[in-house]
């Protein structure tokens, strides 16, 4: 694989584990300095910049909790005080959690909402300035299946994977005047470590090439629209699913 990221500064959120963990360590493979933030486990988060250091790469830890705004602040603060810039912002601190919706207290769905609509919000004003700088900024928003298919038991979670398409689309908008790319990656079925049981919407899904992603094949997608190479791309939704869902 290329560099093509040499000289950029990217700052993923929910990066301590699993995808998040993933785009930090591909990114970082192609070349780019990384803040890696995660909302309150040091320890998970020093692990994956101590294996983007140990590869001869540079990275940073910056605890904070996407909801809330200072703390937002001095994670972009960290990228430009500790790199002296920020190219790529990947919002995809997220929670995923099931409860019929008969069952669903309005704290149960701002809870969801506020970490995965609203801390894209709260990232993506906050990391504007940087970006504006950088020449070559990009946001790519981290969605999700059944925020285009729908699913049981997944209301909040649902519209907040769907809120991000829409609010992907209309930050592409916004900010192609200064130079700024903004993009989805949806990913479906894929193999993570959980601390609940397998999600119930996944037991009638099926993926056409016969098996579950990997979280490192969902930061290739990252990548590639955080790259030069697809400067062309913005307000899309790329569908890394191995076909268990077909938009028309």
């Amino acid at each position: 694989m290329t560099r093509e990221l040499a000289g950029r500064v990217a700052l993923v959120t929910g990066a301590g584990r699993n995808i998040g963990r993933a785009i930090a360590l591909d990114l970082a493979e192609g070349g780019a300095a990384v803040v890696v933030n995660a909302r309150a486990n040091r320890a998970e988060a020093n692990a994956v910049a101590a294996e983007i250091t140990a590869a001869g790469g540079r990275a940073v830890v910056a605890l904070g909790d996407v909801t809330d705004t200072k703390a937002v602040g001095a994670m972009v603060a960290t990228a430009v005080d500790t790199f002296g810039r920020l190219d790529i912002l990947v919002n995809n601190a997220a929670i995923r959690r099931e409860l019929p919706f008969a069952e669903m207290d309005f704290a149960a769905w701002r809870a969801v909402l506020d970490v995965c609509l609203d801390g894209a919000f709260h990232c993506a004003r906050a990391a504007l300035p940087a970006l504006r700088d950088s020449g070559q900024g990009t946001i790519v928003n981290i969605g999700g299946l059944t925020g285009h298919s729908g699913a049981a038991n997944r209301a909040h979670v649902v519209t907040a994977k769907a809120g991000l398409a829409g609010f992907t689309r209309a930050l592409a908008h916004d900010l192609a005047p200064d130079g700024i790319t903004v993009n989805l990656v949806a990913p479906g079925l894929i193999d993570t470590a959980r601390d609940t049981a397998r999600p119930h919407h996944r037991g009638g899904r099926r993926t056409l090439v016969g098996r579950e992603g990997t979280p490192e094949e969902v930061a290739a997608a990252v990548r590639f629209l955080a790259g030069p190479r697809a400067r062309y791309i913005t307000g899309q939704t790329l569908h890394v699913n191995g076909g268990a869902y077909l938009p028309g």
